[in-house]
């Protein structure tokens, strides 16, 4: 017998696929029932007698354990820290938008990650597996739970940048996002959610064909191709020129602005000819694509309490990167990482709040 079909975890024509003579508005409902956490009543006047009997023969909707919630001293963030059937752990966080009431939701797509980024946490812990479509919605479900909706706060945006490389897991992320983007579901705005990715072009091409209102988010780590190769594995495989040829067709055939990411760290990625090296490389996607890249500068969080490989750039090394980047035509935005005293911050997911 299949495993039973995680109702939060899909779309109202799949629930179609799978029960029979269903009716697309009867699905409609079904879904929208789950997604605002309504109860399923065996007889209502929107569902044929019988059908909801045969609805939950077939589906079910499994949920995640919150085993630990930290909120920040620092700042409005939030970290969950979530339990899976497997006895897995996973992070995601509430980040807080500059418009009171407002949140975007980071969620993990794997438990762990193979790519390996030397200055990343969740990297040094290996992949353990993927994340299911539904475990992924159940994460933006599990924060929203934490809003005060009588005030009027909601989840505004999702990005794809907690535990894992979302595109190695592309199958289910799409699936997540369609259901994240649907009316009778999450009902996000697909322009306002970010899947960030270390450089799959494979992956986001298919982003780009499958997901064309989703944006794309880059982890360049350097535009200088050793340095890059030093801090990030997986160009080996496929180097920042492949992903940039992958971006740029993104790009062109989304009309989306790629944001791409920088992790400063000191003596390594933050001197002004990184910065002038990066200008270039921007330079030549704005005058292929006719859109220019949105630069994210991350100050570096420690992923680790001892012999910590990596330290923080300093602020006159930082400006002096950023000051190379504009006299390149290219201003830069310093995003702010909140949460570190949580671990909640910019690449420190790495499920260690409840070990033990």
């Amino acid at each position: 017998m299949p495993d039973p079909l995680p109702l939060q975890g899909i779309t109202p024509d799949v629930l179609v696929a799978a029960v029979p003579g269903l009716l697309i508005s009867e699905a409609r409902k079904v879904v929208s029932h789950v997604h605002r956490d309504l109860p399923l009543p065996r007889a209502a006047s929107w569902i044929r007698r019988g059908f909801m009997d045969a609805v939950l023969a077939k589906a079910h909707v499994p949920t995640l354990e919150v085993a630990r919630e930290q909120r920040s001293q620092e700042d409005p963030f939030m970290k969950l820290a979530l339990s899976l059937a497997d006895g897995a752990v996973i992070e995601t966080v509430r980040i807080p938008l500059e418009k009171e009431g407002r949140f975007t939701v980071c969620v993990s797509s794997q438990v762990g990650c193979a790519l390996g980024c030397t200055f990343c946490a969740t990297g040094r812990m290996g992949l353990r597996r993927n994340l299911e479509a539904w475990e992924i919605v159940e994460q933006v479900r599990a924060v929203r739970r934490t809003l005060d909706r009588e005030r009027g706060e909601r989840v505004h945006g999702v990005v794809f940048q907690g535990m894992g490389e979302p595109l190695a897991n592309i199958e289910r992320v799409l699936a997540a996002i369609r259901v994240l983007s649907d009316p009778c579901a999450m009902s996000v705005d697909a322009r306002n959610i970010t899947v960030c990715t270390s450089g799959l072009p494979a992956g986001i091409v298919r982003l780009a064909q499958e997901a064309p209102r989703v944006r794309l988010g880059l982890s360049v780590g350097s535009a200088r191709g050793p340095v890059r190769r030093s801090l990030m594995p997986i160009d080996a495989a496929h180097s920042l020129r492949d992903v940039f040829e992958a971006a740029v067709f993104h790009a062109k055939t989304t009309g989306l602005s790629p944001m791409w990411a920088v992790t400063l760290l000191a003596g390594v990625n933050d001197t002004p000819d990184d910065g002038r090296e990066l200008a270039q490389l921007a330079t030549e996607f704005a005058a292929r694509t006719g859109r220019r890249p949105r630069i994210s500068v991350i100050p570096y969080n420690s992923i680790t309490k001892e012999d910590d490989p990596f330290a923080r750039a300093s602020i006159d090394a930082e400006a002096g990167f950023r000051e190379a980047l504009r006299d390149g035509g290219f201003a830069s935005h310093k995003r702010y990482s909140g949460g570190g005293d949580v671990a909640a911050a910019c690449g420190q997911l790495a499920a260690v709040a409840v070990a033990g």
